[in-house]
């Protein structure tokens, strides 16, 4: 199962709209919207907690908001980030309910070092995410794929993986996963010898009498 990480945050209760979101950027805090069940809930979370943890949060990880002593299950499904100015604007969360099967995505990790990269082959990783479908207790934080045995111009398929019996996959099974490519050997051949000896050979004048 992921690991359960945690946020806290407060009811958005007034100043809604486009001038109060601004204002409580202002103040270093986000506004966020928590999906999922009956009415959206508007709330507001700290933009320091929040940027210190965002690196850890995926489609699949399990976070405990705590929302004014109330807790939550949710994901984090998007966020707006102004690049630029290194905040985050918007949050949208979405809860889920223990017992349901939900729909998400999983990072997947490539562990070990193909025989094929020792033997000159470049591994190149074709799919980071796979599309699933569990319940939340089952979510895993991540899908591992052993490309060790893998060879030049050999790959594995999302078929190939090591799935947990409790977990669907809902991404195309014949759907490259990881592949090991040969280089291209992009020297010149060498050029062919000159042949002007062999030229001057069989077209000498012949010597003077």
């Amino acid at each position: 199962m992921s690991e359960e990480k945690s946020l806290q945050a407060r009811l958005r209760t007034e100043d809604f709209g486009s001038a109060g979101s601004r204002r409580l950027i202002r103040a270093g805090e986000i506004p966020a919207v928590v999906y999922g069940k009956q009415e959206p809930i508007h709330i507001v979370i700290n933009a320091k907690e929040f940027m210190m943890k965002k690196h850890q949060f995926s489609e699949s990880t399990l976070i405990s908001l705590n929302v004014d002593g109330t807790e939550h299950k949710v994901f984090v499904k998007t966020y707006q980030e102004d690049l630029l100015k290194g905040i985050v604007k918007h949050v949208d969360f979405y809860e889920v309910t223990f017992g349901v099967l939900v729909k998400t995505r999983v990072r997947v990790e490539l562990t070990g070092t193909p025989y094929g990269c020792k033997a000159g082959g470049v591994l190149e990783q074709v799919i980071h995410e796979l599309d699933i479908e569990c319940f939340p207790r089952h979510l895993p934080n991540s899908i591992v794929a052993d490309v060790t045995n893998l060879q030049i111009n050999e790959g594995i398929r999302v078929s190939d993986l090591v799935i947990p019996a409790e977990i669907k996959v809902l991404s195309d099974p014949n759907a490259t996963v990881a592949t090991v490519k040969g280089i291209k050997d992009d020297t010149p051949a060498p050029e062919a010898a000159p042949a002007a000896d062999a030229a001057a050979a069989t077209t000498a004048a012949p010597a003077a009498k």
